[in-house]
């Protein structure tokens, strides 16, 4: 076996440079219950020991850290209401109110409702957090509003709003934009230089195709994104897109604005072919995750497993700009063998 000449952090910045790593990086997502099945199977106390005998080049994610008014235990900072669904090997967080479900104008809103202030988060904690941390690729800032302001209005509404309530999907993404691009700015300045990407997301596709026109996408999300891919460069970061599903028709439109690193890279979905997508946009992109968590890791064998992975370091990883990952949080249904065999297969195949 080769010998590691690089930190993670050494070989995400080569991979995002277009430079050759000493071996492919890989990257971890996966739910708490499945993070404590991991551990238990490895016999370790603690989620870092168990990527560390994995070889996982984990980034360090950084953020504020919040002193503002206190929020009640079943709410967030945005008023958004939360129950817990258990689905018998653990629970997932949905939200259950929506503060501005029963507004109909911009003016309903601001009369009742009291937008989260960037003052109520502190960053003078991070110089601190990173130290000793110099080793890792370091994540922080970004934006996913339209997230949010599913949750704030209700998904049907939400979507909805989009015809019939243009103006107010403008002002409440203003000012969720606006309260990430403040708190990305002042995470840069905390500790200038260290991070090395920011996750600008919006989830724009379904299993099959968009779940916005792309008129609306140009119109409600577009310009607000290109504003924070243009704070990230400036600070000398990269930009992480996250976006699930049949995206591809947006792709050409995402590089124009900005985007670095593009995933998770959902293959099963509709024009997502790996081929292609490596052919078509392989110059200009870098793709992380691919290791799909829909059927192979959940429901396949440790050799389907083994082969989905040659298979993208093969198509995706060929002249470098790959970092192999799940395609999206690993899941408590999935075995650990599965999960280990597309680490081991990462790491003993991934040499440059």
């Amino acid at each position: 076996m080769p010998k590691e000449s690089m930190t993670p952090r050494e070989r995400w910045e080569a991979v995002l440079a277009r430079e050759t790593p000493d071996r492919v990086p890989m990257d971890y997502w996966a739910t708490e219950e499945f993070d404590a099945k991991l551990c238990k199977h490895l016999g370790v106390g603690s989620v870092a020991e168990a990527l560390d005998r994995l070889h996982v080049d984990r980034p360090l994610g950084v953020g504020g850290r919040y002193v503002g008014p206190p929020i009640p235990d079943d709410q967030d900072v945005f008023g958004i209401g939360y129950r817990y669904i258990d689905y018998g090997g653990g629970a997932y967080r949905e939200a259950a109110t929506h503060p501005l479900a029963a507004y109909n104008s911009v003016e309903e809103i601001e009369a009742n409702y009291r937008w989260p202030d960037p003052d109520w988060w502190t960053y003078d904690h991070l110089p601190v957090a990173i130290r000793g941390q110099e080793h890792r690729p370091i994540r922080g800032g970004g934006s996913e509003p339209f997230l949010t302001y599913v949750d704030l209005r209700g998904g049907e509404k939400a979507y909805m709003d989009l015809i019939l309530n243009p103006e107010i999907v403008h002002y409440c993404l203003d000012k969720l934009f606006d309260l990430a691009y403040e708190n990305t700015r002042r995470i840069y300045e905390a500790i200038p230089g260290r991070v090395l990407f920011s996750y600008v997301a919006e989830d724009m596709g379904s299993q099959e195709s968009l779940l916005f026109s792309p008129k609306q996408i140009r119109t409600f999300l577009l310009p607000r994104m290109k504003r924070m891919m243009d704070l990230v460069h400036e600070a000398g970061a990269y930009v992480f897109h996250h976006s699930d599903g049949a995206i591809r028709p947006m792709i050409p439109e995402m590089i124009d604005l900005g985007i670095d690193i593009l995933n998770p890279i959902q293959w099963r979905c509709k024009g997502m072919d790996r081929e292609g997508l490596k052919r078509d946009f392989g110059d200009e992109l870098v793709f992380h995750g691919a290791m799909d968590n829909q059927e192979t890791l959940v429901r396949g064998s440790v050799a389907d497993v083994v082969q989905e992975a040659r298979d993208n370091l093969r198509i995706l990883g060929e002249g470098g700009g790959y970092i192999l990952a799940p395609c999206h949080n690993i899941q408590v249904v999935s075995p650990v063998e599965n999960i280990i065999a597309m680490y081991e297969t990462g790491y003993e195949e991934g040499w440059s």
